[in-house]
């Protein structure tokens, strides 16, 4: 059965849409870990600082399906479809990884790009998974994290998870 990853990101009502998404991802896949909360200044826009964090879960869906999951939760919580990129949104869940695989399929890509490029989401999964391999390049996530350009990082880690 895979593991998988999630990315979770708000910027409105955070305190209601994470919680909550939580609740609505351990009714789908069960038993699962939670990185701590990484409060994250908005990336390509002005707006209020996003809460982010990783989740990991085990499933032996296929990766579209937990996708298709994922969407009706964003949904669930307010989301619209036709949200911009770089846009202020009360959830936006995103699976990062899933397993060994690799898939490149319109909208569905894994390992997603964000991982490397994202402290957001690069730091909670290098504190919860940090001991796994990225699939394409090979290198453990504690190391992505070591060699990432922290220079201009504008995040900062809460306390760890409780919720």
């Amino acid at each position: 059965m895979p593991i998988g990853f999630i990315s979770i990101g708000s910027n409105i009502d955070t305190d209601i849409h994470i919680p909550s998404s939580i609740v609505a991802l351990q009714k789908q896949f069960g038993s699962i870990t939670l990185s701590s909360l990484y409060e994250t200044e908005a990336v390509g826009f002005e707006g209020d600082d996003f809460i982010n964090l990783i989740v990991q879960f085990s499933s032996d869906l296929e990766a579209k399906s937990v996708a298709k999951i994922l969407r009706q939760i964003e949904l669930d919580h307010g989301r619209t479809r036709d949200s911009r990129k770089y846009a202020a949104r009360t959830l936006d869940l995103d699976l990062v990884l899933y397993g060994d695989f690799i898939i490149s399929d319109g909208r569905l890509q894994i390992p997603r790009d964000e991982i490397e490029k994202y402290a957001f989401v690069l730091e909670p999964l290098a504190e919860i998974a940090g001991h796994l391999f990225h699939p394409v390049s090979k290198k453990s996530y504690t190391q992505l994290w070591n060699e990432y350009d922290k220079i201009s990082l504008k995040q900062q880690r809460l306390v760890s998870n409780t919720l």
